[in-house]
């Protein structure tokens, strides 16, 4: 099984040395499983049980102090579930493969899909604050009110990246997933690009891919999407992964980042920030 991980694009981490063993680790268990769906899920569980990644422990809180996750999952015979806006869910990634695979559906949102993942085992009421998330919203005077109200209180304040995904491929099939906490401050309730197709995650016959970075501009360039094609236009997982940037950058002015596997076994990875942790298994 080939697995490619990534734990985020932003800037440089605090602590690049233990986020790489934890992303070595998701390869490795991706790696060890027996289909490319368990492959993908497997190794984005490691990541959303770490709290030095922005997704399920440790994920970013909303306006209003709550950490809601969101994810997406998809596989090259088009079969795909996503799954958003679900306070307490730290395996957001499984709720997502419940949808895919439990649902005549392909998107729940909110509390309802909270309901769906416990139904079908996913655990929630996740206790989902890390000590390091903590302290940074204690730092703040949160607002109350209405939704303009919280507008004008996170308009400078919105921000960071550190979304994590895979890849994987076992010679036949591909799969992609995405999972994340969202933006930090985001008005609560806002969903970004992960668990939209096309965006977050992307997979096809010719290869799959997993994004993070600005999520909005992202959902608009539809950039695991534009990975995907340039694939089908000939070119391997570097070169596509590098075009889908250069492509999102010239478009958007933002940054991202893009992990992409195709069909001869290649895996490649592009961003224009400061930095992007990955990690190969094979």
């Amino acid at each position: 099984m080939n697995v490619i991980v990534h734990g985020g694009a932003g800037g440089e981490p605090d602590e690049p040395t233990p986020r790489q063993g934890i992303l070595d680790e998701a390869a490795q268990v991706g790696s060890e499983a027996e289909t490319v769906v368990d492959a993908v899920e497997a190794a984005v569980h490691v990541l959303e049980s770490s709290p030095r990644f922005n997704a399920g422990v440790g994920g970013a809180v909303q306006s209003d102090g709550v950490v809601r996750t969101d994810a997406g999952i998809m596989t090259s015979d088009r079969e795909a579930g996503a799954a958003c806006s679900m306070p307490g869910v730290e395996h957001a990634v499984s709720a997502a493969r419940v949808v895919m695979e439990e649902t005549p559906h392909v998107f729940v949102s909110g509390e309802h899909a909270v309901d769906l993942a416990a139904d079908f085992g996913v655990e929630t009421g996740v206790d989902l604050w890390s000590e390091k998330s903590r302290e940074r919203w204690a730092e703040y005077d949160t607002p109350d009110g209405s939704p303009s109200e919280h507008l004008d209180w996170l308009r400078e304040k919105f921000g960071g990246h550190d979304t994590v995904g895979a890849v994987a491929y076992d010679g036949t099939q591909f799969a992609a997933a995405t999972s994340t906490g969202g933006r930090w401050l985001a008005l609560a309730g806002r969903v970004g690009d992960v668990p939209q197709i096309g965006s977050g995650f992307y997979a096809a016959p010719a290869g799959a891919a997993s994004s993070t970075g600005a999520g909005e501009d992202i959902a608009k360039a539809t950039l695991t999407r534009r990975a995907v094609r340039h694939l089908e236009s000939g070119y391997d997982a570097g070169e596509a992964a590098d075009r889908a940037i250069e492509e999102f950058a010239e478009l958007t002015g933002s940054e991202a980042g893009v992990i992409v596997l195709d069909r001869d076994g290649n895996s490649g990875s592009a961003f224009n920030t400061d930095a992007m942790q990955t990690a190969v298994n094979r």
